[in-house]
């Protein structure tokens, strides 16, 4: 019998460039999501001091607006179909060329003289009034949350796409390690450049950024247009030859009736909702609860990103060897519940906060690495764009509403234990929700606890 001819993704080196290529696109989305994170201090002083004059409820706004547009416009639903129907090539440009025009928004909203000037909205329960600074920083991050959000699952197709049977929780485990070191940069370097030169000196600093990460998409490109002639021609030479591979709308129909996903979809909502909106609020927390100088306070808040660029990758290779996927997310969780709780003690001194931290970064490595590398195991690769579409879908409703309710909270409780305690419920139902993914996976054989590569 003819010897199949390999194709580009069998080469360890190749697979690890594109890796490095298409990570470094995400990277850049991570860095400008969380711009501005640490800047709430700053916009929330007088126009005459060099603030925007926001208070704690517009700034809550601001943060949970980057779901608004995914969520009530069902756009990242639409990014999946986008996705499986034109491929991650498409989809991935159209991604960043939509983070670029929503950074850009924020631009203009912070340097445009908008002082004094409000927006009101009001339709049916919603009122809502704010600044014109935040109205359109708001819209800004609506739509970087659209090309956020499609980056994301573009990238995670196309990780999957080219490590299936190779090492894949490790590679996505670097990818997140990327991803983080675009937080953490975010997170330290934003307040001192502002606090330096001004409030839009980091988003000029962010556009630069996400055309690098535009540029590396189009060499990515290259070489995935490569991997599909490859494709074509093992499919040829192959006896057996999947006719039905092609993403068809009654798949959905399928993704919806997988009990395996609406355990996945509801974790994550669970779980990213008590963490991504708590670093938009960290930074503050550490000034205001345990008296960090300001600009030490987003290195603190940076520990997590930074603790998750070694240990996911490692966690990821764990994975991948040894499996115990479900377990891995367990222990992770679990260290996360205790976190938020600990946040919520009466407890003032500045290095408990960094051991938090730390404990915080540890289980924001573990859970990720073997989480992501699960859904390949339970979704068909033809319809995997369309899952993690609808799981960033509904996740979206707990990162635009927790944010929401905690930045009421820290307004009447300005000692952060009510917003500490909403987060660590939080993640205490997470854990429940993977104890119960342990036991279907044992019922019916997704092999979530079994080892990525394949021998």
């Amino acid at each position: 019998m003819t010897e199949l001819r390999k194709k580009i993704n069998d080469s360890a080196i190749i697979r690890w460039i594109v890796l490095v290529i298409v990570a470094t696109a995400m990277m850049m989305g991570y860095f400008l999501n969380d711009i501005m994170s640490p800047l709430e201090s700053l916009l929330e002083l007088p126009v005459e001091e060099g603030g925007l004059g926001w208070t704690s409820s517009d700034y809550g706004f601001f943060s949970g607006s980057s779901g608004l547009i995914n969520v009530f416009l069902l756009m990242l639903f639409f990014s999946g179909l986008i996705l499986d129907k034109m491929g991650v090539r498409f989809t991935g440009v159209l991604a960043c060329s939509l983070m670029l025009i929503g950074v850009g928004l924020k631009y203009f909203a912070v340097t445009a003289p908008l002082a004094g000037q409000t927006f009101n909205f009001n339709v049916l329960w919603w009122d809502v009034h704010l600044p014109m600074s935040a109205a359109i920083a708001s819209l800004g991050f609506a739509i970087f949350g659209v090309g956020y959000e499609m980056c994301a699952i573009t990238v995670s197709k196309a990780m999957v796409r080219w490590f299936t049977g190779h090492e894949l929780a490790l590679a996505m485990g670097i990818q997140l390690s990327m991803a983080r070191l675009g937080t953490a940069a975010a997170l330290s370097v934003s307040a001192p450049i502002a606090r330096h030169f001004s409030l839009s000196a980091p988003l000029l600093l962010g556009l630069v950024c996400l055309l690098i990460g535009l540029v590396s998409f189009f060499v990515f490109c290259i070489l995935d247009i490569r991997l599909d002639k490859d494709e074509k021609i093992v499919n040829c030479q192959s006896t057996i030859v999947n006719q039905d591979d092609q993403f068809h709308l009654r798949d959905i129909a399928y993704i919806l009736k997988s009990p395996g996903f609406w355990l996945i979809t509801l974790f994550v909502v669970l779980f990213y909702s008590a963490v991504s909106p708590f670093l938009k609020f960290a930074t503050r927390l550490m000034i205001d609860k345990y008296a960090v100088d300001p600009d030490m306070a987003g290195f603190i808040t940076s520990i997590v990103p930074f603790g998750t660029i070694l240990m996911t990758p490692l966690f990821g290779s764990v994975y991948d060897k040894y499996g115990r996927g479900v377990t891995l997310i367990i222990i992770g969780t679990s260290l996360l519940t205790l976190v938020h709780f600990g946040f919520s003690l009466p407890i003032y001194i500045s290095t408990f906060a960094i051991f938090l931290m730390v404990l915080l970064s540890i289980g924001f490595s573990l859970t990720p690495a073997a989480l992501w590398p699960i859904v390949p195991k339970i979704m068909p690769m033809k319809c995997l764009g369309t899952a993690f579409s609808l799981i960033f879908f509904i996740q979206n409703f707990g990162r635009a509403i927790i944010p929401m309710f905690v930045g009421k909270a820290n307004e009447t409780d300005p000692s952060y234990t009510t917003g500490m305690q909403i987060f660590a419920c939080t993640g205490l139902a997470a854990v429940l929700v993977a104890v119960t993914m342990l036991y279907l996976d044992k019922r019916i054989g997704y092999g979530l606890e079994k080892p990525n590569i394949c021998k």
